[in-house]
């Protein structure tokens, strides 16, 4: 396995690398949801490709300078975990190599991500299509592998690469979650014992509103699900079309039931998909 610090030098290492090159773009701070990426990532690329992980916490999709100071940064057993998953090269630049001094260009997506995370986290989509954008061309990848926890992300992404004739394939992995249902994320990490105890109502409460049968009722029985606890804040909850991210008002195209919520100050996002009510 090979470690590059700057975009040119992961240039040289992948020059004479054949095969398709699959990226996973990561923060880092590794979980099992993110050894399942580089797995996947490993089957796609076989025995001839490569496989390329990233590890950049990215400054310009921070909106919050507290979380980005806290944000964990485990280097060494991160990169013990790509060589354990079949990791080819790993790519970890500091954000001076990623970003000169006097950028100005920054890549915007203006309807997935008016709502959602977007809608509270000014700037964000712009940081993560403008980092994606540069790891991709830094890369040369023909593939990159995301995981579906961040369903908004994903969908960003997916329309970045279908407006701007990305010639990158995106292949998503199922959101990997804790035993007790809490979805797998490196901010986990940063919850009091307290808080994680309480954390996995997120996903219960999402799972057991997407039973009931109109908008109303599943974004009344999700919020009350989640605010009868003293210790969790919601910072949005919403229905929207699965495939356009818009507000949802009827039951009548896939959606999805999603919901960033606080505790004190690690902010965790989960979602679960709707069944569709087809009018009888």
């Amino acid at each position: 396995m090979q470690v590059a610090t700057t975009g040119s030098s992961l240039r040289e290492f992948l020059r004479k690398s054949g095969g398709p090159r699959v990226l996973v773009p990561t923060m880092g701070a590794f979980h099992p949801g993110h050894l399942s990426l580089m797995q996947r990532a490993r089957e796609i690329a076989g025995t001839q490709g490569s496989v390329i992980v990233s590890i950049f916490v990215n400054p310009i999709q921070f909106d919050r300078p507290n979380d980005l100071a806290a944000y964990p940064r485990p280097i060494d057993s991160d990169l013990a975990a790509c060589e354990a998953n079949g990791v080819d090269f790993v790519f970890t630049p500091s954000p001076e190599a990623m970003y000169l001094p006097d950028r100005s260009i920054t890549v915007t997506e203006n309807l997935l991500s008016r709502n959602l995370c977007g809608a509270t986290r000014p700037g964000h989509f712009d940081g993560v299509c403008t980092v994606v954008l540069k790891l991709f061309l830094i890369s040369a990848c023909d593939v990159a592998i995301f995981g579906e926890k961040d369903f908004q992300q994903l969908a960003v992404i997916r329309r970045m690469v279908r407006d701007l004739d990305v010639p990158v394939e995106i292949f998503s992995s199922p959101t990997v979650r804790e035993p007790d249902g809490l979805a797998m994320s490196s901010r986990n990490a940063r919850l009091s014992p307290e808080h994680r105890a309480d954390a996995p109502r997120i996903y219960q409460a999402l799972t057991r509103a997407a039973g009931l049968t109109s908008p109303a009722d599943i974004l009344s029985g999700a919020r009350a699900a989640i605010e009868c606890s003293p210790l969790a804040r919601i910072d949005y909850l919403s229905l929207v079309d699965a495939e356009t991210l818009q507000l949802a008002s009827t039951l009548r195209r896939p959606s999805v039931l999603a919901a960033a919520v606080f505790y004190d100050d690690v902010r965790l996002i989960d979602h679960v998909a709707i069944p569709v009510d087809f009018p009888s």
